[in-house]
């Protein structure tokens, strides 16, 4: 998808919300807003015109968030749904992440992270057709990629891995982007927490130290060299994947509960909500430098 075709449908009852996340998303060169009032409105304007994404608040009159997740998830599952959350709209972010939103925003951080959120949503949505058609040749598929630690590596990984899911109709296009997004986490996690040793919490200072922290270490011995490493196995009936560091590994049980809202705002807790919301099962091993998803066939694949 070209910058230029980007359109973002932003869904928010305040209209003065409405129009400061207009002229925030508009900021980003190539992008244009489409807005709309409440869920009702929003499905409206799907209906006339997909947009790439939807970005919607949750309480809102007539058709709240929830419930336009659970729209667009059954008539427009190639539409990916983005929720920006707030004070008080915890629970009902983790019930719209389980019925197919793809991932969340707190409001409260929208100048920080809203760019990085729909990115990473508009990579891991596209689909290749054609490519798809040709993949759904295969009746089963094994692979392992090894990459150095360059995160600009990770989104056409895993735009390989969502392919091979979709063709072989483990789930709709919401499904693999899920999916996708889930494994984009896990990737990630591999290579700044795990062989770069780089931690979530310098991503609330705002100030860029993270990904400062993160290009430093890629240059230094022992991270630079370390490698992360991806192993799919892919069949009809669903997949597996392995997604494996280098680095010293970390204590399982600190892991925050991914399902409490009060962990939503959490930057550690990110990754880990989209690996157990949109996988079937999620493990680590004892050392905690290796983490298996599993993506089961969906029973029944929305139109």
């Amino acid at each position: 998808m070209d910058a230029t075709d980007v359109t973002i449908l932003v869904v928010d009852d305040m209209v003065v919300d409405r129009l400061f996340i207009r002229r925030l998303v508009e900021k980003h060169d190539g992008w244009r807003v489409v807005l709309a009032a409440d869920g009702v409105e929003a499905l409206a304007a799907i209906a006339r015109s997909a947009p790439a994404a939807v970005l919607t608040d949750l309480q809102m009159p007539n058709m709240d968030g929830l419930a336009l997740v659970e729209q667009v998830r059954q008539r427009f599952p190639r539409v990916p749904v983005v929720l920006m959350t707030g004070h008080g709209s915890e629970e009902i972010a983790i019930a719209a992440l389980r019925a197919g939103a793809v991932s969340y925003v707190p409001k409260c951080n929208l100048n920080r992270d809203l760019f990085s959120t729909l990115e990473q949503v508009l990579a891991a949505s596209q689909t290749d057709d054609q490519r798809t058609r040709v993949l759904g040749a295969l009746t089963e598929r094994s692979s392992r990629y090894v990459i150095e630690n360059d995160p600009v590596l990770v989104s056409p990984l895993v735009q390989v891995l969502r392919e091979e899911m979709v063709a072989f109709g483990l789930c709709d296009a919401t499904g693999a982007t899920r999916a996708g997004i889930a494994l984009e986490e896990a990737v990630l996690n591999a290579i700044y927490h795990g062989n770069l040793g780089v931690n979530s919490d310098l991503k609330l200072a705002g100030d860029g130290s993270f990904e400062r922290t993160a290009a430093e270490r890629r240059s230094v011995a022992p991270y630079r060299d370390r490698r992360a490493s991806v192993s799919s196995h892919v069949t009809p009936n669903g997949a597996t994947f392995v997604v494996a560091d280098e680095g010293p590994g970390f204590d399982v049980s600190s892991l925050p509960d991914p399902t409490d809202p009060a962990n939503l705002e959490r930057p550690s807790g990110r990754g880990i909500l989209f690996m157990r919301t949109f996988m079937n099962d999620v493990h680590y091993n004892t050392a905690g430098n290796q983490v298996t998803l599993v993506k089961l066939r969906e029973t029944v694949l929305q139109p």
